[in-house]
């Protein structure tokens, strides 16, 4: 620990400060400072200036004109696809396929000129011999039918005659009430009714009510009310006396008033002074601007750093 001011651990949190290389240095200020200093000492890469295309040589890179094909023989092509025909007919076996005749084509419909076989038998137009046609056996025969609607002509229908039967009174009505009484045996129970049929929102008379109304409550007996409660005496007022407390005044010590003396700080090892515990130690950080610098600038790719522009 020095002997004045914090130790190294109080002030930046280490054991021990490093050493600093740049002691006795001349102070630089980083105000205006380019990013690469190199790039404005000593002579810098200068080109000649842009060329315009021209058709002089100048306007190109080469200093003269270079030819692609340069001490090439010459070739002619239509010789040269002569011999390779005479090369591809030297592997020919024999000579070319030649037909024997020429296409025959057919003179008219129904010719068969030009064809492999010629005509067939099957497809002749001439007739062939048919037996005798033996129509078949007759039908039964029937009666012709009767002329007329059916409606008021007896013997006009399977029957001979429509069979009459009298119509009673009112027969239609007999038999519905016939249907009704039947139906009625068949029900057990009373119609069925369905609570949901629409009303309105509100009734037409809002004192209307279907429920009927509640026994009337009796109200609860009423409680005798109890008379204020007044005590025996009244308070007594606080006076000079003390006559309003609970106790008598208590009797007047004669004690002297002394002042009590404060105690010098003593710092032997039975009573030292309580010094609380250090906090957090800061400790040196590095910026963000120095951080970005760093990934951004390595040791593989200074020489082709670029500096940015936004």
């Amino acid at each position: 620990m020095p002997a004045e001011g914090k130790s190294d651990m109080e002030r930046i949190g280490l054991f021990s400060e490093m050493g600093y290389v740049t002691i006795g240095d001349k102070y630089v200020s980083h105000y205006m400072r380019p990013f690469n200093e190199a790039a404005s000492k000593n002579r810098q890469m200068l080109p000649g200036g842009t060329k315009t295309l021209s058709a002089l040589q100048t306007g190109y890179f080469e200093p003269q004109f270079v030819r692609i094909f340069d001490g090439e023989a010459y070739s002619n092509p239509v010789q040269l696809r002569r011999r390779y025909r005479l090369a591809e007919s030297k592997k020919n076996l024999g000579k070319a396929f030649l037909p024997s005749n020429g296409d025959k084509l057919p003179c008219g419909l129904g010719s068969y000129y030009g064809t492999i076989g010629g005509s067939y038998t099957y497809f002749s137009p001439q007739l062939k011999a048919k037996d005798r046609y033996i129509p078949p056996g007759k039908n039964f025969y029937t009666n012709p039918g009767k002329k007329g609607t059916g409606y008021g002509y007896a013997n006009l229908t399977i029957d001979e005659q429509y069979p009459h039967e009298p119509d009673g009174y009112e027969v239609e009505r007999m038999n519905a009430k016939k249907v009704q009484e039947e139906h009625k045996q068949l029900v057990k129970g009373g119609p069925f009714k369905l609570n949901l049929y629409p009303q309105e929102y509100f009734d037409m008379n809002p004192y209307f009510n279907d429920k009927p109304l509640p026994p009337v409550k009796k109200p609860p007996p009423e409680k005798p009310i109890a008379p204020p409660f007044k005590p025996s005496s009244p308070a007594k007022k606080v006076g000079g006396m003390k006559g309003g407390t609970f106790d008598p005044y208590p009797s007047h010590s004669t004690d002297p008033y002394v002042t009590k003396k404060s105690k010098a700080v003593t710092t032997n090892k039975e009573r030292q002074i309580f010094h609380p515990p250090p906090g957090p130690k800061s400790r040196p950080v590095t910026s963000i601007i120095t951080l970005n610098v760093t990934r951004s600038l390595n040791v593989k790719n200074y020489k082709t750093a670029q500096m940015p522009s936004y």
